[in-house]
Parts: C-alpha cells; structure tokens; sequence
C-alpha cells in the first residue's frame, strides 16, 4: 500500500512475482481476525480493510506504535515489524518445514535468499545422517576373487589370499 496521507493511499504492485501468492493461515489466526472484524462491524460499517480503525488503511506507522506499547506492557524488549516475519521463518525452521515451503511463505523468488538469510537456523544434522545410513546397504563379504588382474600392487596381494 502506497499511503502518502489520510487522503492519498492506494495499493501498489508487490516488488516480485513471487510476491503474488496465497498465504494460508492457522485456525488460531482465523479466530482472532474473526473476532476482530466483528468489532470493527460494530464501529465501521463495511470497511474493507483488516488492519482499519478508520475505515482506511491502517498507516505505517500505527502497528510499530502499538508493537511498541504492548512490549512494555508485557514487559519485553520490543522489535520491529520486520522481525515478526523472520521469527515466523525462524519458528518455521524450528518446526522442521522445508525451505521451499518457507520460500513460499515468505515470497522469496529465489530460495538462495531463504537459505541466504535462514540458513544458519538449519541444525547441523550431518551426524543424525551419518547415523540414518549405517545398515541401509546390505551385503555379502566376498569368498573367493573374481577379478582376472592384480595390477594394482595394493589389491594384488588381496587377490592372491581369497583365492
């Protein structure tokens, strides 16, 4: 939304193609927007706007103040808007959600961006892979040498002892 005043907004095309997509929210997210909108029924009649206390466009500057406030009330340090969006991702990482997914969610047009700024929150699981292939291959120790050369000087002398 481009909002130049209380008299000049108006929306504007997203900054790639990626940003024009469908985001799908949670039950509890639902509930409380539901909740939302029928106070807002009781004191705008047929506002258009989620984020409206006026019947226009909430500014940009009204949810950082409110953000701020609510943080002192609960007495925590207080972030920007922003970082509600990298804590969603980080929420999400935690969670175990595939990158590309959380590309999605976040409209990332390319997922070097998502890895680029969340890859640090993915845990090293290397060891729990490692841990995963031990007694996937399955095989039978050989009891005689099938192979008709032993030009390598180190697999030569193995040759000759099957045998």
């Amino acid at each position: 939304m481009y909002y130049k005043s209380m008299d000049d907004f108006k929306p504007v095309e997203p900054k790639t193609q990626a940003s024009v997509r469908t985001i799908y929210v949670d039950a509890d997210t639902i509930r409380e927007l539901k909740a939302w909108q029928e106070v807002q029924k009781k004191v705008l009649k047929n506002c258009g706007y989620v984020l409206s206390y006026n019947g226009i466009p909430t500014s940009k500057h009204t949810l950082p103040r409110a953000l701020e406030k609510l943080a002192e009330l609960a007495g925590v340090h207080r972030i920007k808007i922003h970082a509600l969006r990298h804590s969603h991702a980080s929420l999400l990482i935690s969670m175990g959600e595939n990158p590309l997914l959380i590309k999605e969610r976040l409209g990332h047009e390319k997922i070097q961006t998502t890895l680029g700024t969340y890859g640090h929150l993915y845990p090293n699981t290397n060891l729990e892979v490692a841990n995963k292939l031990t007694g996937v291959l399955q095989y039978t120790p050989a009891t005689q040498s099938v192979a008709d050369y032993t030009s390598n000087q180190h697999t030569a002398a193995y040759h000759k002892e099957v045998k």
